[in-house]
């Protein structure tokens, strides 16, 4: 109370004081200020089932946001923000599995040693050699493709809906030329 009284009493000497409203009267400028809260505190006890009822109802009057219906499958179906994530956890999740195999392998009595795996993948025929490989590069050169895609992004090229859209196109060959250029050429 008494700093309010302070505020009041400083905002009237202020008004005194030449300012931009030297011509409006002093009553004019503090009338305006009140000195009682606007709102009054108050709370309430509720229930828990009341808690819930009126959290789902302030639910109820939430815009709902578009859902997957909105997109046009066809065009973001092969979308490769999507598809580099879902090559780079095939690629990160084949690396997790083998390395905690490799470590594991002593204590079950596995041999996972280069030496060994060269030779377990040297017996298989050439079909299954080939789905091998495919299958670990074409994941990889999309998500090295598309990680190159992106850096042009960055620098602010290719965002015009047909350049996405041929951009996509283009990614999607290339790394199927690429997948099977790491399967059967190297």
């Amino acid at each position: 109370m008494i700093a309010q009284r302070v505020g009041v009493a400083a905002l009237r000497r202020g008004a005194a004081k030449p300012f931009f409203a030297q011509t409006l009267p002093k009553v004019a400028l503090t009338a305006g200020i009140s000195t009682t809260p606007s709102r009054p505190i108050a709370s309430t006890s509720l229930t828990p089932a009341e808690g819930q009822k009126i959290l789902v109802s302030q639910r109820l009057n939430r815009p709902v946001s578009p859902h997957l219906g909105i997109y046009k499958m066809e065009q973001t179906w092969f979308g490769s923000s999507a598809w580099t994530r879902i090559t780079g956890c095939t690629l990160s999740g084949a690396m997790y599995v083998y390395m905690a195999s490799y470590l594991v392998a002593p204590l079950a009595g596995l041999h996972l040693e280069s030496a060994s795996f060269a030779a377990a993948f040297g017996s298989l025929p050439f079909v299954v050699k080939g789905g091998i490989k495919f299958g670990l590069g074409f994941p990889f050169a999309y998500h090295f493709l598309s990680g190159l895609k992106h850096l042009a992004y960055d620098f602010g090229k290719g965002f015009a809906k047909p350049t996405i859209i041929k951009a996509d196109r283009i990614l999607w060959a290339s790394s199927i030329v690429g997948g099977l250029i790491l399967a059967f050429l190297v």
